[in-house]
């Protein structure tokens, strides 16, 4: 009897169980929100057609001085003036900097007072040589000795010009790097010069578009700080070693006109606009989706979102060229794509 008890007793509570059980389930799936896929889905739209992509024919890139360098004494010294601050605009051959040259110039005098005692000597002993009265070893004695101190003479002079730092080239002051009664010496570096008169501009091109640049042309140039300055740009190299991006350099040499207004480090292009106008589609680079580089857009047709694959070439800022899989009149989706699936029904919103 007790066991026929136990018996019932633990039927009644797996019984329990699996009724608790089940409506836990229930009330759970009646929490959980069921997607209805007949609900139209609210979209962005645009519709193709066709524009002027002249403007895919441009790299951008950065200008870079033609010459730059940091000035150092090629002698030891105290720094007495410095003629120039940053900003300043030097010639060559300017004075930039003058160091103490007053001991050099008191042996200097030394040495010419010497030069002229041995050049009195060498006449004298001329005209004694020529009456026999000394010996010629004598006068040789004194015209090797005037020739001495005509060397130490030029070698203090050098010494002495020197101590005078001249700009090497026509440019503007970038960095002023010590100050007046600081010392000089050797390998310090005291002024930084940058030429901007000329400029060099470097892009990075893909190989595939490489046949488009040919050494020795010309090429149209734009600051994005004055797009409406155009400057001549000489192509001058074509890299012969891809980078890290898988792309080549290419450098211009460019003219720096208008009152030097392009500066080292600005970014600009290179433009190949002088082809012929092209007519293409451009779409926005977010309405691409990229599966197993297959590129797909949706299409809307009859109310519904529709994939269809399309060929792109390239990106224009935030837009891609497409060369296949649109027409003129088309309409794609734009934004909206979360929930969006194929052949979803739709709802434009713009």
């Amino acid at each position: 009897m007790k066991k026929i008890i136990w018996i019932i007793v633990g039927v009644a509570v797996v019984g329990l169980m699996v009724f608790k059980l089940i409506s836990n389930k229930k009330a759970t799936e009646s929490k959980v929100y069921h997607y209805d896929k007949e609900k139209p889905i609210a979209v962005s739209v645009d519709t193709i057609h066709l524009q002027n992509i002249n403007d895919a024919a441009a790299y951008s890139g950065t200008f870079e001085p033609n010459k730059e360098t940091k000035i150092s004494a090629e002698t030891q010294g105290k720094i007495n003036v410095v003629l120039v601050d940053v900003g300043s605009y030097v010639q060559q051959g300017q004075t930039l900097i003058q160091l103490d040259n007053s001991l050099l110039k008191l042996q200097l005098q030394s040495v010419e007072v010497q030069i002229e005692g041995l050049e009195d000597d060498v006449k004298r002993y001329t005209i004694l040589a020529e009456a026999d009265a000394v010996q010629g070893i004598q006068l040789e004695k004194a015209k090797l000795g005037l020739k001495s101190a005509k060397v130490q003479k030029s070698s203090l002079q050098e010494q002495i010009s020197k101590t005078t730092i001249k700009a090497p080239f026509n440019g503007v002051v970038t960095a002023k790097l010590s100050e007046v009664g600081a010392f000089a010496a050797p390998g310090i570096p005291l002024l930084q010069i940058t030429d901007i008169s000329t400029l060099k501009f470097t892009v990075n091109v893909p190989e595939t578009d490489l046949q488009q640049f040919k050494i020795g042309q010309n090429y149209s140039i734009s600051a994005d700080a004055f797009p409406d300055i155009s400057l001549n740009g000489k192509l001058t190299m074509i890299g012969s070693k891809a980078n890290m991006g898988n792309s080549f350099p290419v450098q211009f040499s460019v003219e720096n006109t208008k009152q030097l207004e392009i500066k080292s480090g600005m970014f600009g292009k290179v433009s190949l606009s002088e082809n012929e106008a092209k007519q293409g589609i451009l779409i926005p680079s977010s309405a691409v989706i990229s599966n197993d580089n297959i590129s797909q857009v949706y299409v809307v047709k009859n109310g519904k979102a529709v994939l269809q694959t399309i060929s792109t070439s390239k990106n224009i800022g935030n837009k891609t060229i497409v060369t296949g899989g649109l027409n003129q009149g088309d309409v794609i989706v734009t934004n909206g794509f979360i929930n969006l699936f194929e052949n979803a029904n739709i709802l434009i919103t713009n």
